[in-house]
Formats: C-alpha cells, structure tokens, sequence
C-alpha cells in the first residue's frame, strides 16, 4: 500500500512538472491554456515538488501574484493534510 502511495506521489509529480510546461508552451499563442484553477489543483494534490520545479524551470507564473501566494498557501498545507490523511487512515 505504501508502495502505492508514493507511486502516485511521483505520478501527480511528473504530471504538474509536464503539465507547467505545457501551459508555458501555449502561453505563446499556441492555443487554448491550462485554468489556473488546475494548476493550483497539482500543488494541492501532492504535486506541490512538480509544480515548483516545473514554475522555476520554465519560469512561468513566477510574477504572478495571487497566483503564487495561492501556490505558497498550497505548498505549505499540503504536508499537513497528507500527514493527516496517512495518520488517520492507517
């Protein structure tokens, strides 16, 4: 279960990291763009390293304010709900 987990700890990772990048890519005119509503979604669900990375590799909604506050508060909730949720669930 455990190995579970972490599994898809690193595939909601991967995805918000890809996904950054992609909404970098179509900020470019490139067509429609990722809500930013989903890209808060990736922090909150565990994919709060991806997004980071996929934000300072990309340089993308760096100076974005509300957006990056909303990140921040995300980021820093995030351990505490996933640590509420193993405890309570095991």
């Amino acid at each position: 279960m455990l190995e579970l987990a972490w599994g898809l700890v690193l595939v909601v990772n991967l995805l918000a990291f890809v996904v950054y990048g992609f909404d970098k890519w179509r900020s470019k005119g490139q067509g429609r763009r990722v809500p930013e509503r989903t890209l808060l979604w990736f922090v909150f669900l565990c994919g709060w390293i991806g997004a980071w990375v996929g934000m300072s590799l990309f340089r993308h909604k760096t100076q974005k304010q509300p957006f990056r506050r909303w990140a921040i508060l995300w980021t820093v909730v995030n351990p505490i709900w996933a640590l509420l949720w193993w405890t309570v669930g095991r």
